[in-house]
């Protein structure tokens, strides 16, 4: 077996370290391929995978789960895909789907070709933050709000306010984009002010300035936009105090996406509260991930979907341990930190 570079997860709560004996993947599983990996993006799952060793059960561990590269191979029943193709996909928490390595696998179903003026960098920064943003706000209930599963232009809630909480986080930007998708209106952004001219190239068309109000004054803030009720919170901060925020300002028979599970205290009967897994592999997401994946390709072609705005980490793998460190330490806005495992 050969071997290639991987970013290593040595222990539970250990030092990441990298590797250039760990095994690379051969001979694709029916209906897998297997991607040569040009760019994987960073994510605050990934330290706090280290930090308080959630989702990952063997070590060492590869982590990583925007994923970007070329087509190597490809497995007994695929179709659709040549080698060298462009795709984009998002990992999950094995080594063998995994993206701080040179070589993974994906499910092709769950993957998609990245279009001519996207960059693999650009497509990298796509696959998490879109994922916990669309199963959030369109898959069926109980898995999101149920707003429009199969991704139809005609569904519309025009006339509707919503309001998404952190907007700039990488979550909150596709957020933003999906509810313009289905015409909410106003669409009201609780962010940095300095971030608004770019929220609003997303979509969004109100803001709340979130240096300016805090989240006990949030819902008060909300009714000097927009009289009508609020049935959609999306909170993509999603602390205890945000959290609460925007369950207190939602309207009976609303729903809130919340996206580091519920912490909720205070409720009363007739609200929603929606703690979405942001990933399309396992079962209770696949069918979603594969109506998502069947048409990413054009959302990205005709600009529904933006990417997130790429800044590289330097020293490829090596790199990623400081990335890391700046995501954990909020020294990261309103980019996506890519790294390229090739070099």
């Amino acid at each position: 077996m050969s071997n290639q570079k991987a970013l290593l997860l040595e222990s539970k709560q250990g030092k990441f370290v990298v590797s250039d004996t760990f095994p690379k993947p051969t001979s694709p599983p029916a209906g897998e391929l297997i991607v040569k990996v040009k760019a994987a993006a960073l994510n605050p799952v990934d330290w706090k995978i280290q930090s308080y060793a959630i989702f990952v059960e063997k070590y060492p561990a590869v982590l990583g789960t925007d994923i970007a590269g070329d087509v190597e191979e490809i497995g007994e029943g695929v179709t659709g895909f040549s080698k060298g193709d462009r795709v984009f996909f998002q990992g999950y928490f094995t080594n063998e789907y995994a993206g701080f390595q040179q070589y993974t696998r994906v499910p092709a179903e769950v993957a998609a070709k990245i279009p001519e003026k996207i960059s693999y960098d650009q497509a990298a920064s796509i696959p998490l933050g879109l994922a916990t943003a669309a199963i959030g706000l369109y898959s069926k209930q109980p898995a999101g709000v149920g707003l429009n599963p199969v991704f139809d232009p005609s569904v519309s809630f025009a006339g509707q306010p919503t309001l998404v909480i952190g907007g700039t986080t990488s979550v909150g930007q596709f957020a933003i984009q999906l509810l313009r998708f289905i015409k909410f209106e106003p669409i009201i952004a609780y962010a940095s002010a300095h971030q608004f001219q770019f929220l609003k190239s997303l979509g969004a068309t109100e803001f709340i300035d979130r240096k300016q109000v805090s989240f006990s004054e949030l819902g008060a803030a909300v009714k000097k936009i927009t009289s009508k009720p609020v049935k959609v919170v999306y909170d993509a901060y999603s602390d205890p105090e945000s959290e609460q925020a925007g369950y207190d300002l939602l309207a009976d028979g609303g729903s809130i996406v919340v996206t580091t599970g519920d912490q909720i205290k205070k409720k009363v009967d007739g609200k929603n509260v929606i703690a979405v897994f942001g990933n399309v592999q396992p079962k209770q997401n696949r069918e979603f991930g594969r109506e998502m994946y069947k048409r990413l390709t054009q959302l990205l072609e005709d600009e529904t979907i933006v990417p997130n705005r790429p800044e590289e980490v330097p020293n490829g793998l090596a790199g990623i341990p400081d990335g890391l460190e700046k995501l954990k330490n909020n020294q990261v806005s309103g980019v996506k930190l890519i790294a390229h495992p090739q070099e």
